[in-house]
């Protein structure tokens, strides 16, 4: 059994290699596939997953997609040269990224960020998830499609403008919004379940994915 995964002291290698993602904006034609913007996040129905049969007879068609979603407020928040992560959906806190090298990053004040690299991605097999921004600024998401060959270079970082929210199908790889300085809060809401299948880029690949963020 996977030993759980200390996401507030990940206890990174040193000298990790960065991968660069491209930046692209956000729009309905860039994120096909992904998911897609939301206007309004009360009225946006989140995907449920049916639970899978274990054997040869399929779960009844009217059961196994009842659990429902849970809902919170996420917070990303800069602090020096560590990006935070608290979801309340799921009681979530995490070290979503790094401002510099993690060997040296400190909590300690600091000027804006020029770059974020995080170390860690997942993805929801039980369901979908929305974030919408409740502090209308702009703020990034890294995605990859389906599938758990995934590597460092198949992943996208999508830029948002603050005025419209993201949805993202089930198995679609992430890592919660990236606020591009101070703190920014957005409404969330996803499968009550909480299934999450993890790729480690530090280890499992000795490199941190980065994009820069404009000044």
């Amino acid at each position: 059994m996977n030993a759980p995964i200390d996401y507030l002291n990940p206890d990174l290698p040193a000298n990790l290699r960065r991968v660069v993602m491209p930046v692209v904006d956000a729009t309905a034609a860039t994120l096909e596939g992904y998911g897609c913007l939301v206007d309004d996040p009360e009225a946006f129905k989140v995907e449920i997953v049916r639970w899978p049969a274990k054997g040869t007879r399929p779960v009844d068609a009217d059961t196994g997609d009842q659990g429902g979603t849970t809902q919170g407020v996420f917070v990303s928040e800069w602090m020096g040269d560590i990006l935070y992560g608290k979801n309340e959906a799921v009681g979530g806190h995490y070290i979503l990224a790094y401002g510099k090298d993690p060997a040296v990053a400190k909590e300690d004040p600091a000027g804006k960020p020029d770059r974020m690299m995080l170390w860690h991605a997942n993805y929801h097999p039980d369901g979908g998830q929305l974030f919408f921004p409740l502090d209308k600024r702009p703020f990034y998401v890294p995605l990859a499609l389906p599938g758990d060959d995934i590597t460092p270079e198949k992943f996208t970082c999508f830029r948002f403008t603050g005025e419209k929210g993201l949805y993202i199908h089930p198995d679609i790889w992430h890592e919660g919004v990236f606020a591009l300085s101070g703190k920014q809060r957005f409404y969330d809401r996803q499968g009550a379940v909480h299934a999450r299948v993890s790729v480690d880029f530090a280890r499992e690949f000795g490199c941190l994915l980065e994009a820069p963020i404009p000044g």
